[in-house]
């Protein structure tokens, strides 16, 4: 099968790109002629003001984008296009490439941009989807995007204007959300459920289960609010056990967080980013992960990634979060932005280290079940050919 990969990467590397780059490698792996058209948001430099005037027609609709892959397309002549990110370089002009090419088209809806300019419904620090119960104005008001009207009304508008020309629709064969909670929203939002098919992100190659723990618990994730740090030291500030913490990763939040926490060393430690290597290496040897985010998360890698090493997470009781780690079976759950409840079911892991390590196994037995790179091909593969049957 020829496939083209198209993928817009963000100024900051994160997960969507993680997968991207194993979707590729897992496909060439397998045999597959594989194609990829990629950009960058790192092309707009630091342009502001009135420099900023031409990105919003590029957001709407990239004309060199859209010449680039229709030529590809009638050169290559692809299977099929598996779109996994289109903002903000590539744009939505891809699609109608595809449709005048008649190559059927598979996107990853790998975060909620279709229905939030800031593609997370998060706002002041807790959820909302005031986009949906209204109109896409709301978040120019709010000034979702970036603390900025200006760059909000050009992602609204950009959603917008395909809204009329009813892209989705008709120049998507298949869209891919993440998780059943992602794929229940989406479809609450519009999405047509005949459109849709699940299917998980997934960690290759496998890094094998840990062998031993070390005294620490870990967050890895970005400094930022929605992610949830400032509820996670708030609980560390309760604890009435002794217990380390590694927060490996780095945000706009971390110069606040590692201010407030003075009084705790050397029982906190910021590490910054480091590489995934290290990551997984922290991940085998730590207690066990914190996931405290605040908003509804696509599919975090991370936690993957600990499951895949046979640590065991303490999650948010909200969104993809409380769907991947099963409370009591691989990890615990403690109630969004709850200081008091994630401090206690930290301090229950903490001194019942028999019954976390059980809870790492499964987690082990979950990845081994659900996100292996043997399991999502095999996913993969069959929304492939679902569309390509669908097409003839």
């Amino acid at each position: 099968m020829k496939i083209l990969l198209v993928h817009n990467m963000y100024q900051q590397p994160g997960g969507e790109d993680t997968v991207f780059n194993q979707e590729r490698e897992l496909l060439e792996s397998a045999g597959h002629q594989v194609l990829t058209y990629c950009r960058s948001n790192r092309e707009i430099g630091n342009s502001s003001g009135l420099r900023r005037l031409p990105l919003a027609a590029q957001m709407v609709w990239a004309r060199d984008t859209r010449r680039e892959i229709a030529s590809l397309l009638a050169c290559q002549r692809p299977d099929l296009v598996h779109i996994h990110n289109t903002f903000l370089m590539v744009s939505p002009s891809i699609y109608a490439a595809c449709k005048e090419a008649q190559v059927p088209v598979v996107q990853t809806l790998h975060n909620y941009r279709l229905f939030c300019p800031a593609a997370n419904f998060f706002r002041a620090g807790q959820v909302c989807e005031e986009c949906v119960e209204h109109n896409l104005w709301r978040s120019v008001h709010h000034a979702c995007y970036r603390d900025s009207r200006a760059q909000t009304a050009g992602v609204a508008c950009m959603l917008e204007v395909h809204r009329l020309l009813r892209t989705g629709s008709t120049m998507v064969n298949t869209y891919v959300p993440l998780t059943e909670f992602a794929r229940r929203k989406f479809i609450a939002c519009g999405v047509p459920a005949e459109k849709t098919v699940t299917k998980p992100n997934f960690v290759h190659p496998d890094p094998g289960p840990r062998r031993s723990t070390c005294d620490y618990a870990l967050f890895i994730g970005r400094l930022s609010a929605e992610k949830g740090p400032e509820t996670l030291l708030q609980a560390w500030n309760r604890l009435r056990v002794r217990a380390s913490l590694r927060i490996i990763g780095d945000g706009p939040l971390r110069s606040r967080l590692e201010a407030g926490t003075d009084g705790r060393a050397p029982d906190i430690s910021f590490e910054g980013q480091i590489g995934r290597p290290q990551v997984l290496s922290a991940l085998k040897s730590g207690r066990f992960l914190v996931f405290p985010s605040r908003w509804y998360e696509s599919f975090p890698m991370v936690i993957a990634e600990a499951f895949a090493c046979g640590t065991p997470v303490i999650a948010s009781r909200l969104g993809a979060a409380q769907e991947i780690v099963e409370d009591g079976q691989t990890g615990l759950h403690f109630t969004p932005g709850d200081p008091d409840d994630l401090a206690a079911k930290i301090a229950w892991a903490w001194t019942h280290p028999g019954e976390m390590a059980a809870m790492g196994r499964a987690a082990r037995a979950e990845y081994e079940a659900k996100y292996t790179g043997g399991r999502n091909y095999q996913m993969l593969m069959e929304i492939y050919k679902h569309v390509l049957r669908e097409r003839c």
